[in-house]
């Protein structure tokens, strides 16, 4: 009994307390936020901006003290900036996957730049995020000395989703025109379904792992903090997810060279930066296949791919990307 009411005040208990790592706001755009956490003891020059993925908040990436990436890498010497999307409002549904690299990143990394009065910056992006960030170097004017891709979809001609699901897609028998134009926003209700669906049973697995270390307190912070993130899903903006379906997983434009921002031609090839792409063996949401092209399509003389043992979510909320990332990072991040 003492084991079920646990299980219970964990699942209906209030939220946990989130950010864990002292920072401050340096800019604000519209709905999204660009966070400096200062460094406590700075060693290296150039600062590293992080760019997480649309659809989820990015707690995971300061999850808890002693598992925190931002953390990590603050304690290691970087100053780090971190933009938040913050959630979008049905006043953004218009918003595409070119707004956000233009009008967000590259202005927050200009900013980032300014604050720090660095020459150079790195860019971390994880999984939609990295995505975003691939195609800000490609056409970014700022000087990145590094580009970090992690957990990142670059090739879609591996499906993620179920086979008769990406046939259906590339067939048109899904309406996502339809569905974008009488939504706007893709609600998170939606947005976790489609998650739930593509890794079913393990998404529900978890569950019955609480009840049997229901009696662990430390184990049950950190289920509660998971679940927590894995709910946390935010509304995506009808013209971004129009494009990921029909532009990126449908026709796989970024690969090909095809993808547009602005009227203009986001070639990968142009990406000379050193390149950093970290892959998890253990991923059931995004596929080796899908990251490891973007090795290939760089220009970058300095490039190396990673395959580490953990899971989409795990890679970050262990704290094990920080330290990947100050190995690879400690020897180009100064001048």
């Amino acid at each position: 009994m003492t084991r079920w009411n646990e299980f219970s005040n964990a699942i209906s208990g209030p939220e946990l307390s989130e950010g864990h790592t002292p920072r401050h706001a340096i800019w604000k755009k519209n709905k999204a936020t660009l966070w400096h956490y200062p460094t406590v003891e700075k060693k290296y020059d150039v600062p590293v901006f992080i760019v997480y993925s649309l659809i989820n908040r990015p707690t995971i990436l300061d999850f808890a003290p002693g598992t925190s990436v931002i953390g990590g890498l603050v304690n290691s010497g970087y100053d780090v900036y971190l933009l938040d999307w913050g959630i979008a409002g049905y006043e953004d549904k218009d918003i595409t996957l070119g707004d956000y690299v233009v009008d967000y990143i590259k202005k927050g990394v200009g900013r980032a730049l300014r604050h720090s009065g660095a020459d150079e910056v790195s860019v971390v992006g994880y999984c939609l995020g990295g995505t975003l960030a691939a195609m800000y170097a490609a056409i970014a004017d700022e000087p990145i000395k590094n580009l970090v891709c992690a957990a990142v979809p670059i090739d879609y001609s591996v499906p993620a989703i179920p086979e008769k699901w990406a046939e259906g897609l590339k067939e048109g028998a899904f309406n996502i025109d339809r569905f974008i134009d009488v939504y706007g926003l893709i609600p998170p209700v939606y947005i976790e379904a489609m998650f739930r669906s593509i890794t079913s049973p393990i998404y529900y697995s978890p569950y019955v792992t609480l009840l049997t270390r229901a009696n662990d307190k430390r184990f049950v912070e950190k289920w509660r903090r998971m679940n927590q993130w894995t709910k946390g899903h935010v509304p995506l903006t009808g013209e971004a997810f129009r494009q990921i379906s029909n532009d990126l997983m449908k026709e796989n434009k970024l690969v090909k060279g095809e993808f547009t921002i602005r009227g203009n031609k986001v070639d990968l090839s142009k990406i000379k930066s050193n390149l950093l792409v970290v892959i998890s063996k253990n991923d059931n949401l995004i596929p080796q296949g899908q990251s490891l092209p973007l090795m290939d399509l760089v220009s970058s003389e300095d490039k190396t791919h990673q395959l580490v043992e953990a899971g989409h979510a795990s890679l970050a909320l262990t704290g094990k990307l920080a330290g990947i990332l100050n190995s690879w990072l400690c020897d180009r991040s100064n001048h």
